[in-house]
């Protein structure tokens, strides 16, 4: 109990930590109004207002959040060029996303232009669906990659185990490695679910349909975002 709840505070520590947490309050409530909207109208208000707080203070906390994607393209790793050259616009998508987040919060707190926060939020869905598809591209060449790289031991490790003079050390190693690439493995398959998420609530901003702007799939939406973020991000 201890240790779940050290690690609670490790994970409320961080920005990303809170973000999922008020991420989850936030589409928790958007169900909530749509299913009590019809029966209880007076509680409703209450989630939609719930939702709606939520919402900008979100945008407010990750003020300057923009910044990190100078900082990632900087510091890209690496000698795969596919995967490099898949960052620029990946990082550079998510750079405009949060910009205009920053543009659209302020004019719908009236601080800039109230006219300001439609077309704002509009550039800021396109960059975050630009930069999503190119995150999730390279989420699967990992993926692959890594796969290939688990076959590989796995053969090597069957050859090795027919001849005698075993090394053990070296199955340790193995097996580490292997155990290495499986978690990387998860932790980007919740990013793609993460993206993917994310990525049908910026197309009901860029192109609004009755599927995508449904409350009840904008809201599973948000919160497979959220706790795939909140598992990603949780102290090991």
């Amino acid at each position: 109990m201890n240790d779940t709840v050290d690690k609670l505070v490790v994970f409320l520590a961080k920005r990303d930590g809170i973000d999922k947490l008020v991420k989850t309050f936030q589409y928790v409530s958007k169900l909530s109004n749509w299913r009590i909207e019809e029966t209880n109208p007076e509680m409703a208000k209450r989630f939609k207002n719930w939702e709606v707080s939520s919402g900008l203070s979100r945008k407010a906390f990750r003020t300057g959040r923009f910044l990190t994607g100078f900082n990632l393209l900087r510091r890209n790793p690496g000698s795969n060029l596919t995967l490099r050259l898949l960052a620029i616009p990946a990082n550079a998508g998510e750079m405009i996303y949060f910009f205009f987040d920053h543009v659209t919060w302020l004019a719908r707190i009236g601080t800039i232009n109230a006219d300001l926060a439609k077309k704002a939020s509009f550039i800021s869905a396109f960059g975050e669906a630009v930069g999503y598809m190119f995150f999730l591209i390279a989420d699967f060449l990992l993926i692959k990659e890594g796969i290939k790289k688990e076959r590989k031991i796995r053969r090597s490790r069957r050859e090795i185990s027919k001849e005698e003079d075993e090394d053990e050390e070296q199955e340790k190693r193995d097996k580490d490695e292997v155990k290495k690439i499986r978690v990387d493995r998860v932790m980007r398959l919740m990013a793609v679910a993460a993206n993917i998420a994310d990525l049908i609530i910026a197309l009901a901003e860029i192109e609004p349909n009755p599927f995508c702007n449904h409350a009840v799939t904008l809201g599973i939406s948000g919160l497979v975002s959220a706790w795939a973020g909140w598992y990603r991000n949780w102290p090991s």
